[in-house]
């Protein structure tokens, strides 16, 4: 294919790699015509058309319909113009894979019914003022109703997921557990019953003038035993369990005796709800931030070393324990 002669279909087919029913096809909807034909009728291409089949070859790799790449090839769309379009749909279409890949990925992982898959995807589907409705009444119904001072405007923001415009399939995944957790009346009732505790903890706090969190202190204090081994109901365990008894007594201005150790223990309970860390690791997920701190450990030593001595270490001293 020299110069400026014309060839035939067969010596195009040789140049391009394509198929002779493939040129022709193209040829036949005025995608790739002929210059000419020979006296005998046969077509008659220009160096220019193995130009223009090996663009047309790579726009269909790409998924251009017909009537598209026509117009890129006449010049009638610019490149670019046609390429960011479709690079938007595509777009739209993975995010559609992405979230149907991430439901039927959970309906395989827990085994779940018809029925269970079909909210599954009414939730990944939802769009992202249905998204901040739903978690948006969520919130209220946990922090609702409770002073402002507790600082819960922030509580709620800080718990409010953020589903990205183009999220993986795990950040979907962690979408739709959330989703179907923060509908769990139950999980609801707890997180508001943990709300209160908050509520009022920070008001005997306002009250003294001090403001620290009992849950961390549990935590600060029940660490060094998590790393040193010691059990809960050890001797090894009762400065831990006083030292937190006694600063949260100083702290609400409370002696502490067994009603405030009652009250500690509720707290804690409280807020080592599993449902609570799950719902924070899946935020997390969503939101792309660093994993949670695991709290449960602590919480559970303590709950343990305190129900063991409910009016002090000398509830503790019984035969046996070591």
């Amino acid at each position: 294919m020299d110069g400026d002669a014309l060839h035939s279909i067969g010596d195009l087919a040789r140049l391009t790699g394509l198929t002779v029913k493939t040129i022709r096809f193209y040829s036949d909807r005025g995608i790739v015509p002929p210059t000419d034909r020979s006296p005998a009728g046969h077509r008659r291409y220009g160096i220019d058309a193995a130009a223009r089949l090996d663009l047309v070859r790579t726009l269909r790799d790409l998924g251009l319909d017909l009537p598209t790449i026509r117009k890129v090839v006449d010049r009638e769309l610019s490149l670019p113009e046609v390429a960011a379009a479709h690079a938007e749909a595509l777009a739209v279409q993975i995010r559609t894979l992405r979230t149907r890949h991430a439901v039927l990925t959970t309906v395989a992982r827990r085994g779940s019914t018809s029925e269970e898959m079909d909210l599954m995807h009414k939730l990944a589907t939802l769009t992202e003022v249905e998204r901040r409705r739903l978690i948006g009444d969520f919130l209220n119904t946990a922090f609702g109703g409770l002073d402002a001072p507790a600082g819960f405007t922030g509580i709620m923001r800080s718990m409010t997921p953020e589903l990205p415009g183009s999220p993986d399939t795990e950040q979907v995944e962690a979408w739709v557990e959330l989703a179907e957790l923060s509908q769990d009346t139950d999980f609801r009732a707890a997180l508001h019953s943990m709300a209160q505790h908050h509520a009022a903890e920070r008001a005997r706090g306002d009250a003294t003038g001090l403001r620290r969190d009992p849950a961390a202190t549990v935590r600060a204090h029940v660490a060094p035993a998590l790393t040193a081994g010691i059990t809960p109901t050890s001797p090894q365990a009762d400065p831990i369990v006083e030292s937190v008894v006694t600063e949260y007594a100083h702290d609400i201005g409370h002696p502490g005796d067994l009603a405030l150790r009652q009250r500690l223990l509720t707290l804690v309970e409280t807020a080592s709800d599993p449902r609570r860390q799950r719902y924070l690791e899946l935020l997390a997920v969503i939101n792309a931030w660093p994993p949670p701190d695991e709290p449960t450990p602590a919480f559970t030593w303590f709950t343990q070393a305190l129900r063991a001595r409910p009016r002090g270490t000398s509830d503790a001293a019984a035969p046996g324990r070591t």
